[in-house]
């Protein structure tokens, strides 16, 4: 699934191509991607202008002149990438968004082949539902009161969108690696130093992640389809039994309440 530098990276590659743009076509080819069920999004958004296009979250939103709001949600195997006007729709492909004019027009593909994906329409209300606050501007007062809310293993604190919004399995591991933390360790019992170390390493992890624009393992691109390189630079996500970067031992994986974990036991030790 695109996490937060996937999805930041998506952004700061439509963005410019977009901003000011007005929409002057829509084909959606699945109906059941529009939440709400129903809802006329094409008389909602043809003839607007794209006023701001921004990430929350794992949410890529769209504001559009009248301060309404709607945002795409990749799933786990979305892309929305710009095309021609002359390129053939992939398969799997739901929707289709033309913006400019008729001599240069711009078309953005939202493709989802496992159609986790979806577009939710928000109107005029602002687009925070339940999330949580975004890590990189996040301090480590506040995630120390996010934590001590709750008795569930460390890694599963750092994947509720609703305590920290953005953060999933690829970028909770890796930075659960920097931070010398188990992912079975319960999130209450951090105490101040672990707290902080914790924060520093979810802020590093993903910056880094950004600038080597994602972590391309399957489907993710960004908005010209290009590939990420930060999978060839992870310590330990998706290397159970390859060695540590940085002390050689075997690295270890296990199922926390249904997801997959890595981690290096010697440099995370389970206390």
């Amino acid at each position: 699934m695109p996490e937060l530098p996937e999805v930041e990276t998506i952004v700061h590659s439509l963005r410019p191509r977009l901003f000011g743009q007005r929409i002057r076509g829509l084909t959606l080819h699945r109906t059941d991607i529009v939440h709400p069920f129903g809802f006329d999004l094409a008389a909602a958004l043809i003839g607007h202008r794209v006023t701001d296009l921004f990430r929350r979250g794992k949410r890529i939103v769209f504001q559009v002149d009248d301060d309404n709001h709607f945002f795409i949600h990749l799933g786990m195997s979305g892309r929305l990438t710009i095309q021609s006007a002359e390129t053939s729709p992939r398969k799997h492909t739901h929707l289709l968004l033309t913006f400019g004019g008729k001599r240069s027009p711009i078309v953005v593909h939202f493709t989802d082949p496992r159609r986790f994906g979806g577009i939710w329409w928000l109107g005029t209300d602002p687009p925070q539902g339940t999330m949580g606050p975004e890590p990189l501007t996040l301090r480590a007062s506040q995630l120390a009161t996010r934590l001590a809310k709750t008795k569930r293993p460390i890694k599963n604190a750092l994947l509720d969108q609703r305590l920290i919004a953005g953060v999933g399995n690829i970028y909770a591991d890796e930075s659960l690696f920097l931070a010398g933390l188990h992912p079975l360790r319960l999130a209450h019992t951090l105490n101040a130093d672990e707290i902080n170390r914790l924060m520093h390493a979810i802020k590093l992890t993903l910056r880094r992640a950004i600038h080597h624009k994602g972590s391309t393992l399957r489907d993710y691109v960004d908005g010209d389809g290009k590939r990420g390189s930060f999978q060839l630079r992870h310590n330990v996500y998706d290397r159970a039994d390859e060695p540590c970067r940085k002390c050689h031992t075997s690295l270890s994986r296990m199922v926390i309440a249904g997801r997959s974990s890595h981690f290096c036991p010697t440099c995370q030790p389970r206390q």
